[in-house]
């Protein structure tokens, strides 16, 4: 009502319903304020007496609002309480399934918050279904596996607390990962086991170029925080280089044009415990800086368990030697064993994982032991095997149009190949020394043909014996199928006179009457020295 508009008249006719009084002749201004007056005081009183019954909530509403944050609208008091497990869909939401009755609905928000995964019992209270709807609903969810979900969101946030102290002080000091280049020239740090994490660093292409890193590299340095719109962390600047500065290495060679030449300086494998494979290994088939052997084994010969004596033996006998090993398609506990029985770099891709990530778990292996090389360094890589390895290249290559016996492309042995032939002894200094498994009587004609195709590529080679371990004659090493090739450089005169004598004296034996005398033989000396001077007194 626009009082402005209206006549003195009209303005006193409406004063006289309001019971405004007038006395004399009243100005229309006059009669508008004592109107609009009269209003305000209506209004306010209006809103005193709506005010209690506004702020008056029954139990129902007070319910209602502590369970806001859910954002749910429904009458909590209808609701019951029920307890199951729930199944989470690739959706994002999950489902308790109920015998004779309707599933019940567990949305996607309580899902995520509490990190819940198929199998995780839930109890909460549950609404009927409405009209249309094919699910009951989970109304409040009060325990996830018996515990209180307000006991779960204080831990939560106490973790995130800790988790911002610690990244905190991570960001304070130095990181360090193994380089990886991509295609299109950046890169990223592998902070765990070499393989692609949560945790890697990004690496820009300029920082590449500008001190020409390559991948397997090592690099340390100052890391910036992730930005809102950033997935990795970023590197600031470059510290170290393989743990030089990084101006010293912008002008070392390419690992492809170092000099190979025979390995010429032992490895020695005897130690006072688990000494009987190693002395057999030490005396007929000798490891040299830079050795590329083949240690062929049918299935349950001990293989694992004779690698695990050799990096123990290297460990102990060369300790400034970078030792790697490399489990490709293997077993979760074989890996479990291999962490806790070996001190070296584990890097695994377990038989459940993609084929993807074994191809990458050796190319990276790879490319770390050649930038070691490059420094002039003793590297030795522990491959189980190389066998898997080539399994696994011939799935994801692409076809060549040819196949061998067996279903093997020609081609997925490119890479297998081009893995063990790395290993070399660098003249002037330096060595890359692979052992690679190699499987043999799987029954698979594809694992015969690939030792078939390795065979003649090693320059040492480690054959243990099926009738050896069916008689649980450890180690189950043939040694006459077992050698090096100058194996001269490596041995000394009386050690390689004993070795051709003792060959030259069980040659007519079988393998089982050979491993026998040899290991009562071993026995009854401590070491392979004093083996040596009990052959020279005789």
């Amino acid at each position: 009502m626009n009082l402005n508009q209206m006549t003195v008249s009209e303005l006193k006719q409406l004063a006289a319903s309001l019971n405004i009084p007038l006395k004399g002749r009243v100005l229309k201004k006059e009669l508008i304020e004592q109107i609009q007056a009269l209003q305000q005081a209506t209004d306010s009183a209006d809103q005193k007496e709506a005010e209690p019954i506004e702020t008056k909530r029954t139990s129902r509403e007070k319910e209602s609002r502590r369970l806001g944050r859910y954002k749910l609208n429904d009458n909590i008091e209808e609701a019951v309480v029920y307890e199951g497990a729930v199944r989470v869909l690739p959706e994002g939401y999950g489902i308790i399934d109920r015998q004779n009755e309707l599933g019940i609905y567990v949305s996607a928000s309580q899902i995520q918050k509490f990190r819940i995964e198929t199998g995780d019992v839930l109890g909460g209270r549950v609404r009927a279904p409405k009209p249309g709807e094919k699910y009951a609903a989970m109304l409040f969810l009060d325990r996830v596996n018996g515990k209180r979900t307000a006991d779960l969101i204080k831990k939560m946030e106490k973790l995130m607390a800790s988790n911002a102290v610690a990244d905190e002080a991570r960001y304070q000091k130095s990181q360090s990962g193994i380089l990886d280049i991509t295609a299109d020239g950046y890169g990223f740090l592998r902070t765990k086991d070499f393989l692609p994490g949560e945790q890697d660093i990004y690496v820009a292409a300029n920082v590449i170029r500008r001190y020409q890193l390559r991948t397997g590299d090592k690099i340390e340095g100052h890391v910036r925080k992730s930005g809102e719109n950033d997935r990795y962390d970023a590197l600031l600047y470059v510290e170290k280089v393989n743990g030089d500065l990084p101006e010293t290495v912008t002008h070392r060679p390419h690992f492809v044009r170092l000099t190979p030449i025979f390995p010429n300086e032992r490895i020695n494998l005897e130690t006072p415990v688990e000494s009987m494979a190693a002395r057999i290994i030490d005396l007929f088939a000798p490891i040299g800086r830079g050795q590329r052997g083949l240690i062929v084994a049918p299935p349950k010969a001990g293989k694992t368990t004779l690698l695990k004596i050799i990096a123990n033996g290297i460990r102990t006998n060369a300790p400034e030697m970078e030792l790697i090993v490399l489990l490709v398609d293997e077993r979760p506990e074989e890996v479990t064993d291999m962490q806790r029985s070996v001190d070296a770099d584990i890097v695994s891709s377990t038989f459940d994982e993609p084929v993807m990530k074994h191809l990458q778990a050796a190319e990276m292996v790879l490319a770390r032991g050649q930038r070691l090389v490059e420094q002039g360094k003793n590297v030795v890589i522990l491959v189980d095997s190389l066998t898997r390895l080539a399994r696994s290249n011939n799935l994801v290559i692409e076809p060549s149009g040819r196949t061998l016996t067996g279903g093997l492309d020609p081609e997925s042995l490119y890479f297998p190949k081009k893995f063990f032939g790395a290993a070399r002894n660098i003249e002037n200094g330096g060595s890359l020394t692979i052992l690679a498994t190699a499987l043999i009587d799987t029954g698979s004609r594809m694992d015969d043909i690939i030792y078939e195709e390795f065979k003649g590529t090693g320059n040492m080679e480690l054959t243990l014996s099926r009738d050896l371990a069916e008689r649980h004659i450890f180690p189950a090493i043939d040694i006459r199928r077992s050698g090096t090739r100058r194996d001269d450089l490596l041995l000394s005169r009386q050690e390689e006179q004993i070795a051709v004598q003792l060959r030259k004296a069980y040659a007519k034996d079988s393998v089982v009457t050979f491993a026998e005398k040899m290991t009562t033989l071993l026995e009854h000396t401590p070491n392979n020295a004093a083996l040596i001077q009990r052959f020279n007194r005789e």
